[in-house]
């Protein structure tokens, strides 16, 4: 059995292909949340969690697109957020809006006879709080889950929590912790974390296409290419 976690995809075309190629069987493919926002491909990208996604949640960036709410991100994000997303709800059509709308905040299945609990932000199903790290431990406390799957932080890590997993993926498009493409696969059991480079330059050329200011422009090159301080 081999399950591929995915999460904040945000537009990234060049960063999905490289992981579907690096990974290309699977059994199921679970979803941690951002198909949308900041990167130059959403429709692709939506379109693929539409053909092949098997369960999957809603992130903060797919709620703000799909119901038109400010997306609560951290501020130095902020002004790329709404630009990228004025011009992604060009974009993006109703059908794909009601796709995104269907998306729970949490999912609990089961993966090799294991509980397992998925969530953008915080198991709590809170769309907006970014659990460190370091915080963990009072983020799943009580829980009864033996693996936690979390996104939204753009950082990778793997925690052991008494007898709680918690894990985040980090970034398939936007990595924040040193740029790639970022994702979780579990195979007969044992979860490993996974980074791959992959054609930034691609991304970024057609990101310069966009209708945004050259400042989010220059603010996400920075980011895709591993270079961002914050």
């Amino acid at each position: 059995m081999k399950t591929l976690i995915l999460s904040d995809i945000h537009g990234n075309l060049p960063a999905l292909e490289a992981v579907l190629e690096q990974e290309k069987a699977y059994d199921s493919c679970f979803f941690l949340g951002d198909v949308v926002d900041y990167g130059p491909f959403p429709k692709e990208c939506i379109a693929f969690l539409r053909k092949e996604m098997d369960v999957g949640v809603i992130g903060n960036h797919d709620n703000a697109l799909a119901f038109d709410v400010d997306c609560g991100c951290r501020a130095d994000f902020k002004r790329f957020s709404e630009e990228t997303r004025s011009w992604h709800k060009s974009l993006v059509n109703e059908e794909e809006k009601k796709f995104l709308r269907s998306l729970p905040s949490l999912y609990h299945s089961s993966i090799d006879g294991k509980s397992v609990l998925l969530a953008h932000a915080t198991p709590q199903g809170n769309l907006f709080r970014y659990v460190k790290e370091d915080e963990v431990e009072g983020a799943v406390g009580g829980l009864s889950m033996q693996v936690v799957l979390l996104g939204h932080t753009h950082v990778q890590f793997k925690k052991q929590v008494g007898a709680t997993l918690v894990v985040n993926p980090g970034s398939v498009g936007l990595a924040r912790d040193g740029g790639g493409a970022c994702y979780a696969m579990i195979r007969e059991g044992e979860l490993t974390l996974h980074r791959i480079q992959y054609d930034v330059e691609r991304t970024i050329v057609a990101l310069d296409k966009a209708p945004i200011s050259k400042e989010s422009k220059e603010g996400l090159t920075k980011v895709l290419r591993g270079e961002w301080k914050g």
